[in-house]
């Protein structure tokens, strides 16, 4: 009995961090859209810019430019991708649990937008000199650290 009162406190605070981080990354979405203007970048220091950008593609904005089936496509994967995440996050009883968490609630938030818009709110813009990474969101950005912190566990888990 014990044990599965733990594993539902878990669960719950799982799906709390998954909301909080899901609300942060539209909080921060809505933020750009009202106050950049579109490919317009607004620099913060030598080094970061926010622009206002419509990612219409994935990572990278591959498939961008494929005529909208992308949008569908992307749709389905993700809900694909967040149903085997979370079944994951349910079974698993180790460290792995706080990188699922990252990445699902970045996934949602980039799930949100594709659904709500058709496209996914990117704002922030690194660069130096000429040199400009692709234009990204705090999705993206727990997206990014919970692939981090996965392959690591994986790389390093004592079998």
């Amino acid at each position: 009995m014990e044990k599965l009162e733990s594993m539902r406190r878990q669960i719950t605070v799982a799906i709390f961090s998954i909301f909080i981080l899901f609300l942060i990354d539209i909080f921060t979405k809505n933020l750009a859209f009202l106050n950049l203007q579109l490919n317009t970048p607004l620099p913060v220091n030598n080094f970061i810019n926010l622009t206002l950008v419509y990612n219409y593609g994935a990572a990278f904005s591959f498939l961008s430019d494929q005529g909208g089936w992308q949008r569908y496509f992307f749709i389905a994967a993700s809900l694909i991708i967040i149903f085997i995440l979370f079944v994951l996050l349910i079974k698993t009883e180790n460290y792995n649990k706080t990188s699922l968490i990252l990445i699902i609630s970045g996934a949602l938030g980039n799930l949100y937008d594709r659904i709500s818009y058709g496209y996914v709110i990117d704002f922030i813009e690194l660069h130096y000199d000429n040199f400009y990474w692709p234009i990204f969101n705090f999705a993206d950005i727990t997206i990014s650290i919970g692939t981090v912190i996965l392959l690591i566990n994986i790389i390093f888990e004592k079998k």
